[in-house]
């Protein structure tokens, strides 16, 4: 999915939860455009803008494809950062300008690494009816921010307990460890199911800080309710949560990170380190997509390679087949603020 200008000023405080958690309700956005979807957006907000290096978290659905049109996002850029999709149900087809394409299902995770440019699409598969998931970003390290673009698909063994069902998409958890590289410090994403009245307790790596979504049920998070859409955030330093199901079956996901040690600008789909970084990342695909949206095409940089050491196109060819590129929004008036 496409992210939007991020305006800190818009973004809603945080609130306070019990049992040391902070309670980061969700704010919905459009996305506006032919694809008509509304997302619940917990991360970022005003006062965290990151979980160990996660800086976006979307949740949408459950809609109804028909009535909706489901996810119908053309090619987009992005830079700096990588993207994490998962679905409870339903399809999303994925491609991008590195050659991958891929479906993603329920119990799978796509995962692109975005590095020194990508563009990419992604829209419902045609026998999807109910689509519903997330969408999540992580900044990318200096050390690899600069890396080629790559992709991989996984789908984990899941790990089973009494009345509990867990899927390690990225990093380790519960004696499970996802083989996929994500070219960061530690982090962590797993699904967690929880059937009426049944007790998940995980250890986790205290060196990183972690976040709970409650998609749907009746959580109590060591103890304290966690309302439905909200991410409950857990600073470093736990060594273990206690998740507990009431009278409604539980679908959670938790995310954590090694806090990322460093300040990124963010602003719609780029990740970069400075206002002028992302203001370069903007020109680029502009001017790469020139000729297929009416405007000048691309003058390719001296010697096919931008200053920062990309090689031309930033964004990567792509089949002339497929549909119109998204044009980036007009940039704000103001200097991007690094956040971190």
């Amino acid at each position: 999915m496409t992210n939007l200008d991020v305006d800190p000023q818009e973004l809603l405080c945080t609130e306070t939860g019990g049992a040391g958690a902070q309670l980061l309700p969700p704010r919905e956005v459009p996305l506006g455009g032919p694809r008509a979807m509304t997302v619940r957006r917990t991360l970022p907000q005003r006062q965290r803008s990151l979980i160990g290096a996660w800086c976006f978290v979307d949740h949408y659905g459950p809609d109804l494809v028909a009535e909706t049109g489901g996810m119908r996002v053309a090619r987009h850029p992005h830079t700096g950062l990588a993207t994490v999709s998962l679905l409870f149900t339903g399809g999303v087809a994925h491609r991008d300008s590195a050659g991958f394409a891929a479906d993603v299902r329920p119990g799978e995770v796509n995962l692109m690494i975005a590095g020194r440019g990508i563009s990419h699409q992604e829209f419902s598969t045609e026998d999807t009816t109910t689509l519903h998931g997330v969408q999540l970003w992580y900044a990318l390290p200096d050390a690899t921010r600069h890396m080629a673009p790559t992709f991989e698909h996984h789908a984990p063994e899941p790990v089973l307990g009494e009345g509990t069902e867990l899927r390690v998409f990225l990093g380790s958890l519960a004696g499970s460890t996802s083989p996929v590289d994500t070219f960061t410090p530690p982090l962590v994403a797993a699904e967690a199911l929880l059937e009426p009245g049944a007790r998940l307790v995980l250890d986790l790596d205290p060196a990183l800080e972690h976040g709970v979504l409650l998609d749907a049920g009746d959580l109590a998070l060591n103890g304290t309710p966690v309302p439905v859409d909200h991410l409950a955030y857990l600073p470093v330093g736990r060594g273990s949560v206690v998740l507990e199901a009431g009278t409604d079956p539980v679908r959670l996901l938790l995310i954590g990170g090694e806090p990322l040690g460093e300040q990124i600008v963010m602003w719609w789909n780029f990740v970069g380190r400075t206002h002028e970084e992302v203001v370069a990342y903007r020109t680029a695909w502009q001017a790469e997509i020139g000729a297929e949206i009416g405007a000048e095409p691309a003058t390719p940089p001296p010697g096919g390679v931008y200053a920062d050491g990309a090689p031309y196109p930033r964004f990567g060819p792509y089949p002339p087949d497929q549909p119109a590129p998204l044009p980036a929004p007009a940039l704000p008036t103001v200097q991007l603020r690094p956040r971190g």
